[in-house]
C-alpha cells in the first residue's frame, strides 16, 4: 500500500504520535508492578508495550519510513517527561501526591531514561526491518520479524539500563529473568493479536482520514 496523500498524513501523524506517548507512559508505570506468570517473574508492562510496535508498523505502512522516524523523534521527549511525572506521582501503584514531584526520584528517572534509549533503538530497528520486508507477498512476515527483533533489542536494553545494580533490590536481582519472561510475553501478545488488530486499526485510521478501506496485504 502506498503512503497516504496530503492532507491526511498530518492528522495521521498526530494520532500516531499521541498513541506512542500514551503507550510509553502506561508501560513505564506498569513496568514498576511485578507479577508472577507460570512461576516466572515479569511485569504488567509486558502486556502494554507491544502495541508500540503495532503503531510503528502502521506508521511505516501508512506514511512511509521517514514519517515513522518523525513519530519517534517527536514523541520521545514528551513521553520521557510525561512518564516521569506519572510514574513519580503513582510510584509502584500507590498515589504519592503532587508533592512527590518536588523531590528528585532517581529510580523513576532511571526507568524513564532507560525507556528513552530502548524506545529509540528498538523502534529504529523495527522501522528498518519492516521497511525492508514490507514488499514481500506474505505481508505478515514484515510485522512479525520487525516485532521479534525490535522487541528483543528494546527489552534487554531497557531492563539492563533501568535495573542493573538498581536501588530496588528485587528488580536488581531478577532483572534478567524478568526481561526474558517479559520478552516472551511481548512476543506472544504481539503475534497473537497482531494480525486482527493490524487490519482493524489500519482500516480504522483510513476511515478517519477519509480514505477507502484497504487489504492488509
Amino acid at each position: 500500500m502506498p503512503p497516504l496523500s496530503p492532507p491526511r498524513p498530518r492528522l495521521a501523524l498526530a494520532v500516531l504520535i499521541a498513541f506512542h506517548i500514551l503507550i510509553i507512559i502506561a508501560s513505564n508505570y506498569l513496568v514498576q508492578l511485578p507479577m508472577t506468570l507460570f512461576g516466572w517473574q515479569t511485569t504488567w508492562g509486558a502486556f502494554s508495550f507491544p502495541f508500540i510496535f503495532l503503531a510503528t508498523d502502521l506508521t511505516v505502512r501508512l506514511l512511509g519510513k521517514k514519517s515513522a522516524r518523525q513519530v519517534i523523534a517527536r514523541g520521545m521527549l514528551p513521553a520521557l517527561i510525561a512518564s516521569y511525572i506519572v510514574s513519580v506521582v503513582f510510584q509502584e501503584g500507590a498515589f504519592r501526591g503532587l508533592d512527590s514531584l518536588t523531590q528528585f526520584n532517581e529510580f523513576v528517572l532511571r526507568i524513564s531514561v532507560a525507556s528513552f534509549i530502548a524506545y529509540a533503538l528498538g523502534q529504529l530497528l523495527d522501522i528498518q526491518v519492516f521497511d525492508k520486508l514490507r514488499r514481500l507477498p506474505q505481508w505478515w512476515i514484515a510485522p512479525s520479524m520487525s516485532t521479534l527483533l525490535g522487541n528483543l533489542l528494546d527489552t534487554y536494553t531497557f531492563f539492563s539500563v533501568a535495573f542493573w545494580n538498581s536501588s530496588n533490590t528485587f528488580m536488581a536481582e531478577h532483572w534478567l529473568e524478568i526481561a526474558t519472561v517479559d520478552y516472551v510475553v511481548k512476543l506472544v501478545v504481539s503475534l497473537a493479536l497482531f494480525v486482527p488488530l493490524y487490519g482493524v486499526l489500519l482500516n480504522a485510521i483510513l476511515r478517519l482520514m477519509g480514505g477507502p478501506k484497504t487489504s492488509t496485504h
